[in-house]
């Protein structure tokens, strides 16, 4: 680890606080925002939802994990499919809930350790899980890309992805510093300029809108009614499994950059508890669930700032941009091709990154297990599989194919054993 510029508890200037926040804030911003316009719900809500969960982790963890919590692409098809079966209502229910398993998840570790969830979750199963979600978004991310508001194809709306694709693409390889750590936000930036030239935007909105203006809150018991159904549950709560992982494997990498092993102090539990707390509050307001991120864990590691009070001041100006009616305007006037030109690298990412955990911890698929575990979760997640025993009891598709790997994994024989050094697993951030 090299010498900090600022250390977790160092307190900087306030020019050095702003721009250092700004740089947290545009890393997560391309995103976050993609999630809630893939699944209907608003952007606004996500930043205010992203900001007001990473102060609640900052919290729980003691103000020692330097981390940044966004709108999480696990739960992209989970939440279309719970709107369609009772609205937005019954998604942010299936959020709530699964945020309340990363709290028993976290209360079982205090208890008993780590270890047994790394026994549950190897990669074996969480890699092959990783790339159904990926590819599983493909085809939403190519309809995107190549239809107009009609739904079908359109040429001139495919040639806006595609240069928005290539701007994202030249950003991410070729260009240095902080460019390289926000390739998504420059490629949604080059692609909208182009759509204006092309005549695909409508800015009518923006110029209606307000500087201040109130989001579009989603309260339980105010905008929907409280039921919890065994369906929502099954769509939803088996997602956990994949963002557990993902949280164990970023918790890692981020020790490692900052020098200090969080596993231990604070604690897994402490900080899978307040990822989950992100969740919980984020459904209670309307926003996506929540997830540690990447991007901005490579902020910290190319700016070798690792104060808890930049990621805090990062999430006061998300939830100020939330207010913003002209921002949230301007979020809701980006072209759908834009956003499918992006959609096209990160769910293709997404799923790259779970064959570069197979390949980190070096799965043999010379061995008839692996291959096994591997084929059964890819085909039966991509496929969308559903058992449905009942109007009332369905699985299917990523939820079904991660309960099926867990569970072939813990009968098949020749299960291999966690190392006793949780360090001696490899992880990269996604």
């Amino acid at each position: 680890m090299n010498k900090p510029v600022l250390d977790v508890k160092d307190v900087p200037s306030f020019g050095q606080l702003v721009t250092l926040s700004l740089q947290h804030l545009f890393a997560m911003f391309g995103a976050t925002i993609l999630v809630p316009y893939l699944v209907g719900l608003s952007p606004a809500m996500a930043l205010i939802s992203s900001g007001l969960g990473t102060i609640a982790f900052l919290i729980v963890t003691k103000w020692q994990v330097p981390a940044y919590l966004g709108s999480s692409f696990a739960f992209i098809t989970p939440i279309i499919a719970a709107k369609a079966a009772g609205g937005p209502g019954a998604a942010m229910i299936g959020s709530f809930l699964a945020g309340l398993v990363y709290g028993i998840v976290a209360l079982a570790i205090k208890k008993a350790g780590y270890r047994w969830i790394m026994n549950l979750l190897p990669p074996i199963v969480v890699g092959p899980v990783i790339i159904v979600i990926g590819l599983g978004l493909a085809n939403v991310a190519v309809s995107m890309a190549m239809n107009g508001p009609d739904g079908k194809y359109s040429l001139t709306h495919f040639s806006v992805a595609v240069v928005t694709l290539a701007a994202t693409i030249m950003f991410s390889i070729l260009s240095r510093g902080m460019f390289s750590l926000v390739p998504v936000l420059m490629g949604i930036i080059v692609g909208y300029v182009y759509a204006l030239a092309v005549g695909v935007v409508d800015l009518s909105g923006v110029a209606k809108a307000k500087w201040l203006e109130m989001p579009d809150f989603l309260l339980p018991f105010v905008h929907y009614d409280v039921r919890v159904t065994l369906d929502i549950v099954l769509l939803m709560v088996p997602v956990a499994i994949v963002t557990l992982s993902e949280h164990i494997g970023h918790q890692l990498v981020l020790s490692k950059v900052v020098g200090r092993d969080y596993i231990k102090e604070p604690g897994l539990h402490r900080s899978i508890f307040g990822d989950g707390l992100a969740t919980m509050i984020s459904a209670l307001i309307g926003g996506p669930p929540k997830t540690t991120y990447g991007e901005n864990i490579g902020v910290l590691a190319i700016t070798r700032v690792y104060s808890v009070y930049v990621l805090a001041g990062a999430a006061v100006l998300a939830i100020a941009f939330g207010f913003l009616g002209k921002v949230t305007a301007l979020i809701s006037s980006i072209p759908t091709p834009v956003m499918g030109g992006v959609s096209i690298l990160l769910f293709g990412i997404i799923a790259s990154s779970g064959l570069r955990m197979l390949v980190d911890s070096k799965i043999d698929f010379g061995d008839k297990r692996n291959l096994v575990i591997s084929s059964v979760i890819l085909v039966i997640g991509i496929g969308d599989a559903v058992v449905k025993v009942s109007e009332q009891f369905e699985v299917h598709g990523m939820a079904l194919a991660a309960i099926t790997g867990i569970v072939l994994n813990l009968i098949l024989p020749g299960r291999p054993k966690v190392s006793d050094s949780v360090f001696e697993q490899k992880h990269d951030v996604a």
